[in-house]
């Protein structure tokens, strides 16, 4: 099919094409040079054009020469990441730096980045695991089992790819994880030896994060979810009923478990050392 028009060629190509793959759809040099001056296309780089509508994050890979990586690539597959300004660049095994930036990491692992594509999920989780470790991984792979991203060779691929040490994260990921803060909390339980259980539904209260024991409840609040009054007031309320069928609460927000979780592992520890998970003894 020849395509007339710049933009309909690149939006038949997904946003973002190299100049010779335009020119070999019809779209000549004259109507490229057009459709640049009218604002409707832009080029992130020479040789390569893309759609005004192109994320920022695309076109700033683009202008590297690579395309998005890691926890960059991650939020753009719509999986759950960490806060990170930085931009995470994969540039191929060949690739060559076009521009210098001061808030990129640039990924120099093998193969070949396709201009206006992003890396597969696998790939994606492999940079983060490179470059953020495991806790990034770990939450990152969970989301993608939650939203049914990865299929059984994506599995396989991942358990070939990963170092022998590391494999049993994914035999230990679910997927019921509510958020990737839950998930990292529940990553750093197991290492101290801590078992949970995930997504329990109470009595009176509905579907609850952790269960430590027979009643001790980890609640995780999400500071997407959790900024407003009313959702205070609903988790006040969640709380007060768990109480009342005899359950124990502890909750914590994004900030404890990112920036304050020996205070954290702590009060987990220290309710356990209690007996606080268990059912008194009649």
């Amino acid at each position: 099919m020849s395509f007339r028009t710049a933009v309909h060629a690149l939006t038949a190509e997904g946003g973002m094409a190299r100049t010779h793959t335009l020119l070999a759809m019809g779209v000549t040099a004259r109507e490229l040079s057009r459709a640049r001056e009218a604002g409707e296309i832009v080029r992130p780089r020479q040789g390569l054009y893309a759609l005004p509508a192109t994320s920022p994050q695309e076109f700033h890979a683009a202008s590297h020469g690579g395309i998005p990586a890691a926890g960059t690539a991650a939020r753009l597959h719509g999986l759950w990441v960490l806060d990170d300004d930085t931009i995470h660049v994969w540039m191929g095994a060949e690739g060559r730096r076009l521009s210098a930036c001061e808030n990129c990491c640039l990924h120099w692992s093998a193969g070949r980045p396709e201009a206006g594509n992003l890396p597969s999920i696998p790939q994606t989780l492999l940079q983060m695991l490179r470059c953020g470790g495991e806790e990034s991984f770990f939450a990152a792979l969970e989301s993608a089992l939650r939203q049914r991203l990865l299929s059984d060779h994506d599995r396989s691929r991942l358990r070939s790819e990963l170092p022998r040490h590391l494999r049993w994260l994914l035999d230990f990921a679910r997927e019921d994880a509510d958020s990737g803060l839950e998930s990292i909390v529940r990553l750093r339980l197991h290492r101290l030896g801590i078992d949970v259980r995930t997504q329990i539904v109470i009595h009176g209260t509905g579907r609850v994060d952790l269960l430590i024991g027979d009643r001790l409840l980890i609640e995780i609040d999400g500071k997407q979810n959790h900024d407003g009054r009313a959702e205070r007031h609903k988790d006040l309320i969640r709380d007060a009923f768990s109480a009342i069928w005899g359950y124990e609460t502890l909750r914590f927000d994004f900030a404890m478990v990112i920036y304050e979780w020996d205070l954290v592992e702590h009060a987990i520890v220290a309710k356990i050392a209690a007996g606080a998970h268990l059912w008194p003894r009649s």
